[in-house]
């Protein structure tokens, strides 16, 4: 491709299909009475949002009749307050407005600050809600209490009054009881009775012992928040204890503004110890407690809790500590006799999911798998017993969403038609067509799914690159029945006035350079390329496990599109060991990270070396956590690629990761000590020759701040110039306007400082 007409043709010729899926699906133009503006930064990390309305936690009400959901104030995006929408009236309104709850400024624990770092949610007001099993009532935490909210009443109840922090809150399965851990313990309230008095379940919890909490690994690395579980009965909660005494204790400074806290910090470093975990259940009645039976080695990981429908029996994962061994394992409650039900093993790694799923008429439960090489669904009775495969493909499944088991349906997303999308399908529960799966989505793009119980409807977050999220009512056939959240792209959405200047990207595919795999990139050009003229290059990257940023869902006017409204063009490319494509695309990173994911963002870059408008000198690179280590990679190891490179909060030492996640892709440092020290930065810092732009929050407790500072050491024993800024009180997601706004225009002021866009 030497010449700019033969380029461009055949990028378009890659991506036909996209075009022709989002033509139809193109928003129409604002009318000239809205004027059209600049996008800047300022605006993008303002109120409203240019995405428009947007709703999280949506949940169904038992009866089906109202969803509920959590809605940002029109003068305060990171304020929530509770809605609800009647699907029978057609009707949105205000349930709870958070400031008529608390309206002054939270002060959080430094254990719920933890906590939210870890769910990746920021804001306030009504964070998070738990609606009863009848449907009557609400309960939700605000600034460390508790509040139930009666919605016959219309009015709160305030359950908590005292200085200790509230967290994890849940009903119990009959709407009996709230439970919640305080002080590392579990207590509870019967909401049922008049006085409402407050009950300790445990009481054991103190100092390294933590009840019902899920340990640092959990909430990080295994996406379980939680360490308690109640039994369908509501007469025995199961839990965790975790004991931290054997984990090293890292030092760890905070940095704020005006203050410096010192933080002793149970760190579990990979290659050193973990907590160590019990599984326990109590009985409500008496306070009884007794211990399910583990094993004889302690150094494991329980990463998933499930009580059978009878409540008669638990079921837990067990997974060994290099993550190549994973059980099911069931106990009877009364008499802890187990048995393993199925052993899944790997040669590299198991991935965890939540898809497990117990069958009410039948001793039978679906469960998910990887065992052919794709993600897909299986059904098994309680000996183990393989029944049928469910579904097949060399495509996966993303998750299991519903089972209709009087029709005999089994609901799912996954990506069969493309792992670009995400859809909506069924199959039946049988498994007579495993490889024959029905489509129910019927829109080109991303669908987030979310069923009634009584599994008739659903409701549809979507998005396409041309389409902002969209939420619609649906019945289980797919036919839409309304919008709760329609979003046009009309003129008084909030982006109407920067939606001319938007550039849709272009998608195709590269060919790996060792011919095994197809890339999948997304391409964004300034909106009217000048002939004869090169644009410089930002590739914006991840590169990681269990992320995917080739997609075609909605980014709107986002830093993407301000880049491009630059003079840049952005490019992204999804590289091996990235997320849904099945392990033979995943599995290539093991026991040696940043090689062959950087092989693969040279591939793309190699590419756009063959775009005639494409300035092959001005390369950069730019990324967050993974992406900032992908970035620092990129510098060092292959400067004749990359010219310049913003890397944020990275990890530069693995050893200086936590186990979960270091020992699930390198393994034990002691088994695989040459595969760290060559997937560490440091080997590869003499080669850099280019500019780098290196920041990191001061209060990060994931990506430890040692990982910069032992990287600005060492560049400054070799004489290497390079640029620093750092965030005073900032985690690893770098929350907030004011941090988000200043630390792009540093991003964008580097950039034009070396590639000096036209």
């Amino acid at each position: 491709m030497k010449k700019a007409v033969s380029g461009i043709i055949m990028l378009l010729a890659s991506t036909t299909c996209y075009a022709e899926q989002n033509q139809a699906q193109q928003p129409a133009e604002p009318a000239t009475s809205v004027e059209p503006q600049a996008l800047s930064i300022e605006r993008i990390f303002s109120a409203p949002s240019l995405s428009g309305e947007k709703s999280k936690n949506l949940q169904y009400f038992p009866d089906g009749t109202r969803v509920s959901y959590l809605k940002a104030k029109l003068d305060d995006q990171n304020r929530y307050d509770l809605w609800q929408y009647d699907i029978g009236k057609n009707e949105h309104t205000l349930l709870v407005d958070a400031d008529s709850i608390f309206s002054g400024k939270e002060e959080l624990s430094d254990e719920e600050k933890a906590r939210r770092e870890r769910q990746r949610v920021y804001g306030s007001g009504i964070m998070e809600y738990v609606i009863s099993p009848e449907g009557d009532s609400i309960v939700f935490p605000i600034n460390g209490d508790l509040y139930l909210y009666s919605l016959t009443q219309k009015q709160a109840r305030q359950l908590t009054q005292d200085k200790e922090w509230e967290t994890d809150v849940k009903f119990s399965p009959k709407g009996a009881y709230v439970s919640y851990i305080k002080e590392q313990n579990i207590y509870l309230i019967d909401v049922k009775s008049d006085d409402m008095q407050e009950k300790a379940l445990t009481s054991d919890g103190k100092g390294t012992i933590k009840n019902g909490m899920a340990e640092f690994v959990a909430q990080e690395e295994m996406d379980r928040m939680t360490g308690y579980w109640w039994s369908p009965n509501e007469k025995h909660l199961a839990y965790i204890q975790v004991d931290e005494s054997g984990v090293d204790v890292a030092i760890r400074n905070e940095i704020y503004a005006e203050e410096v806290k010192l933080y002793e910090q149970r760190y579990p470093a990979t290659g050193t110890n973990n907590v160590t975990v019990k599984l326990k259940s109590v009985q409500i009645s008496n306070g009884k407690v007794k211990d399910f039976p583990l094993g004889d080695n302690p150094d494991i990981y329980l990463p998933r809790v499930k009580w059978m429908p009878d409540s008669k029996g638990l079921s837990y994962q067990w997974q060994s500590r290099d993550q190549q061994t994973l059980k099911l394992r069931f106990h009877q409650l009364k008499s802890r006799v187990g048995k393993t039900v199925i052993t899944e093993t790997s040669d590299h790694w198991i991935n965890l999911n939540h898809d497990l799923t117990f069958l009410e008429d039948k001793r039978q439960f679906i469960w998910a798998s990887e065992r052919d090489g794709y993600k897909h669904l299986y059904l098994f009775n309680y000996e183990g017993e393989m029944i049928a495969q469910l579904t097949k493909g060399k495509w996966v499944v993303d998750e299991l969403i519903a089972v209709d088991e009087k029709d005999g349906w089994l609901y799912f997303t996954g990506r069969a038609d493309t792992p670009l999308e995400k859809h909506l399908y069924k199959v039946t529960l049988d498994g007579k067509s495993p490889e024959h799966v029905t489509r129910i989505s019927k829109r080109s793009g991303f669908h987030k799914i979310r069923f009634a119980k009584d599994k008739q409807t659903y409701l549809d977050n979507f998005s396409s690159t041309s389409v902002a999220p969209q939420l619609s009512l649906h019945k289980a056939n797919g036919e839409r029945m309304t919008y709760l959240l329609e979003n046009a792209l009309n003129n008084e959405h909030p982006v109407a006035p920067y939606l001319d200047a938007l550039v849709t990207p272009k998608f195709g595919t590269l060919k790996s350079d060792d011919g095994a795999v197809d890339l999948y990139y997304k391409l964004y050009t300034p909106k009217n390329l000048k002939p004869g003229q090169k644009y410089p290059v930002i590739v914006h990257v991840y590169g990681g496990p269990h992320a995917q940023r080739v997609t075609n869902q909605w980014q709107g006017a986002d830093m993407i599109q301000y880049m491009v409204s630059q003079g840049y063009i952005v490019f992204q490319l999804d590289n091996r060991g990235s997320n849904y494509r099945g392990t033979g695309f995943e599995f290539p990173i093991y026991k040696k990270l940043g090689d062959v994911e950087l092989q693969d963002q040279i591939t793309g870059v190699k590419y756009l070396h063959t775009l005639p408008f494409v300035d092959p000198q001005r390369i950069g690179i730019y990324g967050h956590s993974y992406g900032g280590y992908m970035a620092l990679m990129a510098l060092f190891k292959a400067p004749e690629y990359f010219q310049a490179g913003v890397s944020g909060a990275p990890v530069t030492d693995w050893l200086l990761y936590d186990t979960h996640y270091t020992e699930r892709y390198l393994g034990h440092p002691e088994d695989n000590a040459e595969g760290y020290q060559q997937s560490s930065v440091f080997p590869y810092v003499e080669g850099f020759q280019g500019k780098l732009f290196l920041y990191h929050g001061m209060a990060d407790d994931n990506v430890l701040f040692t990982n910069t500072t032992k990287l600005i050491k060492e560049l400054q024993d070799h004489n290497k110039m390079f640029d620093l800024m750092t965030y005073p009180g900032s985690k690893h997601s770098m929350r907030g306007k004011p941090v988000k706004v200043h630390l792009n225009n540093a991003i964008m002021r580097f950039f034009n400082d070396n590639f000096q866009p036209q």
